[in-house]
């Protein structure tokens, strides 16, 4: 298992640009990037140990994760 965090610009390299560009002009993909990065960032924390959780709760954080980043990736395939 990687322990590298799922950063938005390193899952989409080629949709930099139009992320950067829905992030300022649309107000739900904002609000959806803060989620998805609060949640990563969680997940992250856990696998390296920094923030212990149980298996469960990494389940249920990595599926969240998965959730928004797929969301995500359809308002970038829509624009």
């Amino acid at each position: 298992m990687s322990h590298t965090p799922h950063e938005l610009a390193a899952e989409f390299p080629q949709e930099v640009d139009k992320i950067h560009a829905l992030k300022v002009s649309n107000p739900h993909f904002a609000k959806l990037m803060d989620a998805y990065h609060e949640v990563n960032r969680a997940v992250h924390r856990a696998e390296t140990g920094v923030e212990p959780v149980d298996d469960f709760t990494e389940t249920k954080m990595r599926k969240e994760r998965m959730a928004l980043k797929d969301e995500i990736a359809g308002m970038l395939a829509e624009a």
